[in-house]
């Protein structure tokens, strides 16, 4: 059944906004994400074209974003979400990202059924705590973790 973890996120109001980001760009390293947003917002995705999309909260509802774990045992058939979280001037915010996650010791990889067509991998089989360890190891940075599980090919 993989593992849960559950964040309280608490971001206080800034006075200077434009100054500062709250979560800096990133994709979640989990299967899935299951986010409940406050009514403040803060949440950007990123469309197509390098812009900024805010996500709006909607009172009762939940944000669902596909993680790098999907992206790879999906082979790329799902995309993991690059995001980021700003602060707002006048008002704190509050949200609670639930990932859900493969076990630390499971290894992932593009599934069989998804090969079974012939398709190529184009991620190899990597530890997910390896896979962990290398994103906390290093600043966000857009989707660069999802390079470590890429296959090379010369």
């Amino acid at each position: 059944m993989g593992s849960k973890r559950i964040n309280l996120d608490y971001y206080p109001i800034c006075p200077k906004p434009e100054l500062t980001v709250g979560i800096g760009r990133h994709s979640d390293v989990s299967t899935l994400t299951v986010l409940l947003q406050d009514e403040v917002g803060g949440l950007y995705v990123r469309g197509e074209d390098d812009y900024w999309i805010h996500v709006p909260p909607v009172d009762g509802s939940l944000v669902i974003n596909v993680g790098d774990a999907l992206q790879i045992m999906s082979n790329g058939r799902y995309k993991s979400v690059e995001h980021c979280v700003m602060t707002d001037g006048s008002k704190s915010r509050i949200s609670i990202p639930i990932f859900i996650n493969p076990r630390p010791s499971d290894k992932i990889s593009p599934l069989r059924e998804v090969l079974a067509s012939g398709e190529k991998a184009v991620y190899k089989e990597v530890l997910y705590s390896d896979y962990v360890k290398h994103f906390f190891r290093k600043a966000h940075d857009g989707k660069k973790t999802i390079d470590f599980a890429k296959i090379r090919r010369t």
